[in-house]
């Protein structure tokens, strides 16, 4: 835990106002979980999620749990479909290299060319493998988009599940530290996905403290997103740094065994 507080102190040291710009960019935010692309009764899902991202309008997709070319998926590479179901760029970063035939890891769509992506490893200790009782390792996934009011960085990620939040932790630490490092403290960042960790968790109100919570910040309706069927808790986030929230919520979804949350961010536009 002390590790995460120096962490967050340290990327909170980082964040600066907004400049001044000629008019404000509005981008529609989704993260969601898609559970390999199946809904809650385990079936296929995936064009309900293209559908879904296209229905809310989503400039960004955070997703998680994304499959490329598994068997349990059908051999299908999630990724280049979403990619052609929704005319988007994609970028997607694998957490488990050799899955079932195929690979498995995170994504984001983007309606702005992607000008760079970067998977950013989380090292834990015990290290994971997802071998005999190894927990799934996890990634990071940071991309740079040529977005309509300048860069903007957006950063998504799928943390541990496992109960004491140990993993949770060491991974969160490994995340803030490269937003400290990679992302200029002037520059607009998007951070979210799904972070296993409901909204009175350790981990949530950390990140809380270096950048601001959409939901708490302009939520709207329930803010449950897990599970699908009964919604709970909250434990899909958009974070960000150098805008402002106008619009988040929940929408009714059981494409997945998730429900993703859609936020509206304004910001600035400045000089490139």
């Amino acid at each position: 835990m002390r590790r995460l507080v120096a962490a967050v102190l340290a990327l909170a040291g980082c964040a600066t106002a907004p400049r001044a710009g000629a008019a404000d960019a509005p981008i529609r935010v989704l993260s969601y979980n898609i559970h390999a692309g199946k809904d809650a009764e385990q079936r296929p899902a995936l064009e309900r999620v293209a559908a879904l991202i296209d229905s809310a309008r989503a400039d960004v997709a955070l997703l998680q749990e994304v499959d490329r070319g598994t068997r349990r998926s059908g051999g299908v590479d999630q990724v280049a479909e979403l990619e052609r179901l929704t005319g988007r760029h994609a970028a997607f970063a694998a957490s488990l290299e050799a899955y079932d035939g195929g690979q498995y890891g995170i994504a984001i769509l983007s309606r702005f060319p992607i000008v760079e992506a970067e998977t950013v490893p989380l090292p834990v200790q015990p290290p994971q493998s997802r071998s005999g009782d190894s927990h799934e390792p996890r990634v990071g996934l940071h991309v740079t988009l040529d977005a309509p009011g300048g860069r903007l960085h957006v950063v998504t990620t799928h943390l541990d599940a496992s109960g004491p939040g140990t993993y949770r932790r060491q991974e969160l630490v490994e995340v803030l530290a490269h937003l400290r490092r990679h992302v200029p403290a002037e520059a607009p960042l998007v951070f979210g996905g799904d972070l296993n960790a409901d909204s009175t968790s350790d981990e949530a109100a950390a990140v809380s403290l270096a950048l601001r919570d959409a939901w708490a910040e302009c939520g709207r309706g329930e803010g449950g997103t897990f599970p699908a069927s009964a919604p709970r808790k909250r434990i899909d986030y958009v974070f960000f740094r150098g805008g402002r929230c106008l619009d988040a919520r929940v929408l009714a979804s059981q494409a997945s065994d998730h429900r993703p949350l859609a936020v509206t961010l304004e910001f600035r536009r400045r000089s490139q």
